[in-house]
């Protein structure tokens, strides 16, 4: 059975995440990576080939848009569709999150 990919199901991977939420203000993809790994203490790295296949998905879906470029750099930022389902992803992981302390809580652990 095919895989679905996760944006055309409304989810996000970690990495798409990651550089929507990295994207809230514009920049570019080396000040993505670095961005990313900033704010998750390292625990997240991501790669310029996984970067750059994740922001072309993006881009294709509409989550983010080219807001400039230049003959270095290439600007991008999350649009508001991209705005909007980070926070259904959002409130997705806290539902996961709360049924599985829900279900160890019942288990005693």
């Amino acid at each position: 059975m095919p895989r679905n990919d996760s944006l055309e199901v409304g989810e996000l991977t970690d990495t798409s995440y990651y550089i929507l939420l990295s994207l809230m203000e514009p920049k570019h993809g080396y000040l993505i990576m670095k961005t990313i790994e900033e704010m998750t203490d390292h625990a997240v790295v991501i790669g310029p080939a996984s970067m750059y296949t994740t922001i072309k998905k993006l881009l294709g879906a509409e989550l983010i848009e080219l807001h400039d470029k230049s003959e270095k750099k290439k600007v991008y930022g999350t649009t508001e569709k991209g705005l909007q389902l980070v926070k259904k992803e959002i409130e997705r992981k806290r539902q996961m999150i709360q049924h599985g302390e829900e279900i160890l809580a019942n288990k005693g652990e």
